[in-house]
């Protein structure tokens, strides 16, 4: 039994989390997807399950994988990565991929494979890699401006900029964690102020020239308007038809739900197996199966906490806070847009929703924070070892 277990390594609280999520996410991705199957009359229920076990195998490949590599190789791969993520995001953006015209440059095709790839969840992930890295040598306290606008706000403004105009909640989310990392990193708050005052008119700036030039740039600043609209006037169901739908369907799950494979609002709800997966988890299994999965990412959120404060590498710290807080951040603007606490943002809800890139690019992330757990673990065994052979260590650590 020990064996069978031995091939991971890390915190085990996070491998059960994970695997928890991951095992559990089948059944709603199974029910939901009805409604692509038989009201879309796309595929087979069985077929999306297929699917998606696919996916979640392939993603936990790629976490067994990256989690045994030393997490002090991710500094160079970020760097080297950086810019390919940029070149990635800069031909996405010339797709020009528009719906009822609006900018829909999100994915790029794979030809080989026939799947889709969204390239902003990559340049997510690899620009809060590069901002651990540069952040984690230090002297960044006492840092000028002048000094830092090349190699730390030049790829931020470019990366979140590229993603902005087709994906604003991702943008948004990428902007607030940069932010965050480079405050916990002791970097000059009236420096930090006018790059967030910035940013603010940047974005208030794209809107109005939007707004003034609709034709000029495809974007989604319509789409957003409405939404924010729709969020304001809750009780207008017309213009509100998911937030309405979600709404029904929790209401319908009480307490203990529904049971299992069981709703009826997963066949008129739009994106039942994505964005509005959890609406349909608290009509199956009810507030206790929805109250349940949101403690399961509060647990991932303490151990991701926990792992960064013992991790005894600055860079090691801030790269589990950089890349594993926006897992959990992502969870609860999910689970906040069913229950009408945010307007609909389009964000999928880790490990749970179907769905490839995503999945594929949080495995990843959570690889790459179980090799730094398992760093620690290596560390603690060999000064164990030592104590072992030579008992006098401990006094003189003590002394």
């Amino acid at each position: 039994m020990k064996s069978s277990f031995s091939i991971f390594h890390g915190d085990r609280v996070l491998w059960g989390i994970i695997a928890l999520l991951a095992v559990f996410s089948f059944l709603p991705v199974y029910s939901s997807s009805t409604n692509l199957a038989y009201v879309v009359g796309k595929g087979t229920p069985m077929g999306y399950l297929i699917k998606h076990f696919f996916i979640i195998l392939f993603g936990f490949g790629l976490m067994l994988a990256i989690h045994r590599v030393p997490f002090q190789y991710f500094k160079g791969i970020s760097i080297l990565m950086l810019p390919v993520s940029i070149v990635l995001l800069l031909y996405t953006a010339t797709q020009g991929t528009v719906i009822d015209g609006a900018n829909a440059s999100r994915w790029i095709r794979i030809p080989l494979i026939g799947l889709s790839f969204q390239t902003s969840t990559l340049a997510s992930l690899t620009l809060l890699t590069y901002l651990a890295n540069y952040l984690s040598k230090g002297k960044i306290q006492s840092a000028t401006f002048k000094s830092t606008v090349l190699y730390l706000w030049l790829p931020v403004l470019v990366v979140v900029l590229l993603i902005f105009p087709s994906n604003f909640s991702t943008a948004a989310l990428l902007f607030f964690m940069a932010s965050v990392l480079i405050f916990i990193s002791g970097y000059p708050l009236k420096y930090l102020f006018v790059i967030l005052a910035s940013g603010i008119g940047m974005a208030m700036l794209f809107i109005l020239l939007a707004k003034a030039f609709p034709n000029a740039v495809p974007n989604r600043i319509d789409t957003w308007i409405n939404r924010i609209e729709n969020f304001n006037q809750a009780d207008d169901a017309t213009g509100n038809y998911q937030i309405e739908r979600a709404k029904i369907a929790i209401a319908t799950g009480g307490i203990f739900g529904v049971g299992a494979g069981k709703s009826v609002m997963k066949n008129f709800l739009p994106q039942s197996s994505s964005d509005f997966i959890y609406a349909i988890i608290v009509e199956e299994w009810g507030a206790l199966g929805g109250g349940l999965l949101i403690l399961l990412y509060l647990i991932m959120l303490f151990r991701i906490v926990v792992i960064a404060h013992k991790s005894s590498s600055p860079f090691g710290k801030l790269l589990v806070m950089g890349i594993g807080i926006p897992i959990v951040l992502q969870a609860f603007v999910n689970i906040g847009v069913a229950l009408q606490v945010f307007p609909v943002t389009g964000q999928t809800l880790p490990l749970i929703s179907s769905g490839g890139t995503s999945a594929w690019m949080t495995c990843i992330a959570l690889g790459m924070i179980l090799s730094v757990s398992r760093a620690m673990g290596t560390i603690q065994s060999q000064k164990i070892e030592v104590d072992e052979n030579n008992p006098l260590s401990v006094l003189s650590e003590t002394v």
